[in-house]
């Protein structure tokens, strides 16, 4: 079980990052009345809000892999997944944040804001700032559609993946008992990847034109607030 803990612990890390970055200055904006942010402050917030939004979904793909190590072959699991492997794991999802964050918030700093600079939004995301941009913006939207694509995508894929080959595995479980211990180390996880690809779909994985503010603003809120608070409850179901 130890790289499930470890895997958790980074991922409860994650989510508690995020969320510092995020809620203490959403709440100064929601009670005060001078409702302002400096440039550079408001693209530190975006640049990490991606970073770590960024590392949960790798985090996510991870730890379906490692269910599906545990389940499929678990006379093996120790050799598979081993302190060097999993480390090597949590330092690419850390990477890939980096990368993916650097990339927009090198492309939106190339940008000219020429004002009113009033970002319609809980918090300083990268697609409502695209939005404020007086220049043109469309490379820096579909770069954001494709690395949110592919980051999506590729991420998704490995679940998928993962869980197909883990009802094989169940499947091949002679006992009723026996398939339902084992499903039930899956069901945390497979709900806390639903909540995460669900609402990040509709905040990044869109076309421009069918953008919808109002739509981001919820999804945000949903996604850096209420599935931080929630995870930590999803993975205590199983105990």
């Amino acid at each position: 079980h130890t790289p499930m803990y470890f895997f958790l612990s980074n991922l409860s890390f994650c989510d508690i990052c995020y969320s510092t970055v995020l809620t203490p200055k959403m709440l100064v904006t929601f009670l005060s009345e001078h409702k302002s942010s400096t440039f550079s402050g408001c693209v530190l917030q975006s640049f990490l809000f991606a970073v770590y939004a960024t590392m949960e979904a790798i985090l996510l793909s991870v730890m379906a892999y490692d269910r599906y190590a545990a389940i499929a072959s678990p006379l093996l699991y120790t050799v598979i997944m081993t302190q060097k492997v999993c480390v090597q794991m949590v330092l690419a999802s850390y990477l890939g944040g980096l990368f993916n964050a650097l990339t927009h918030t090198i492309g939106l700093l190339q940008l000219d804001f020429c004002g009113p600079n009033i970002v319609n939004h809980y918090f300083c995301d990268i697609p409502p700032l695209l939005k404020l941009s007086c220049s043109d913006a469309h490379n820096n939207e579909m770069l954001l559609l494709i690395f949110s694509g592919i980051i999506a995508v590729f991420t998704f894929i490995i679940v998928m993946v993962s869980y197909i080959r883990i009802i094989v595995a169940i499947q091949r479980i002679r006992s009723a008992e026996g398939r339902c211990k084992a499903f039930s180390t899956c069901v945390s996880h497979l709900t806390a990847v639903t909540l995460f690809y669900g609402s990040g779909t509709f905040s990044y994985i869109q076309p421009s034109s069918q953008y919808s503010l109002e739509q981001e603003k919820v999804s945000s809120v949903f996604c850096t607030l209420v599935i931080p608070l929630l995870n930590p409850l999803i993975y205590s179901l199983r105990n």
